[in-house]
């Protein structure tokens, strides 16, 4: 279904502008102790310590391939559109057989009769395609509540992260998203972001 689309894709459940900059004004002590994740590399040109900006990215890709709880979800979220879309087709399948049935009668079919299996084939299909709007909102509604939980849990991590790193900015890049022309390896912070958020948002054991 179009509607989902969107949806499925994590590049866009984590979407754009997730937190297309993080900035954070404050600097911390030196005597802070360090988190168990380790910052990634920090080149001298944008080291906070010399007084110039640092920044780093995420790729939103790779958020997609290998955070569990994000593909678990996409898993689950397919198979339900899955079964809309059977279900559906389905129905229409019934009143294509409906349909079928009754011509079988042939010359013995009056006008009344063609015009009441008319409109009681057209409440038919109004119902299935009523069914089927019902529970895709229900879907997107599900789906756009997934986003926002992706979205708070990354936010409320990358605030965590940077409160030991520091960096004044933090980009994301990915498909149809990446606008920066040259990246620094060195700034890729994405290896951490996958490890803390797939310690922040553990998949319940089936």
């Amino acid at each position: 279904m179009k509607n989902l689309s969107l949806l499925l894709n994590v590049v866009l459940i984590l979407a754009v502008g997730i937190l297309y900059y993080l900035h954070f004004s404050d600097k911390k002590g030196t005597d802070h102790k360090a988190k168990t994740i380790m910052p990634a590399a920090v080149s001298t040109v944008g080291n906070p310590a010399n007084g110039r900006m640092a920044i780093a990215y995420v790729e939103l890709d790779s958020l997609n391939d290998n955070i569990t709880y994000i593909k678990q979800k996409r898993k689950e979220l397919e198979a339900e559109q899955h079964n809309i879309e059977t279900e559906w087709e389905s129905g229409y399948r019934g009143l294509e057989a409906k349909k079928n049935e009754f011509l079988k009668k042939g010359n013995a079919i009056t006008q009344e009769m063609a015009q009441q299996f008319q409109g009681q084939l057209l409440q038919e299909q109004q119902q299935i395609d009523e069914k089927k709007q019902l529970l895709s909102q229900k879907l997107n509604d599900k789906s756009y509540k997934f986003m926002d939980e992706v979205q708070k849990n990354l936010k409320d991590f990358l605030t965590e992260y940077n409160s030991q790193h520091n960096y004044t900015y933090i980009f994301t890049t990915g498909t149809g998203l990446d606008y920066m022309v040259y990246k620094d390896s060195t700034m890729n912070i994405t290896a951490d972001v996958i490890a803390g958020m797939n310690e922040k948002m553990k998949a319940p054991a089936k």
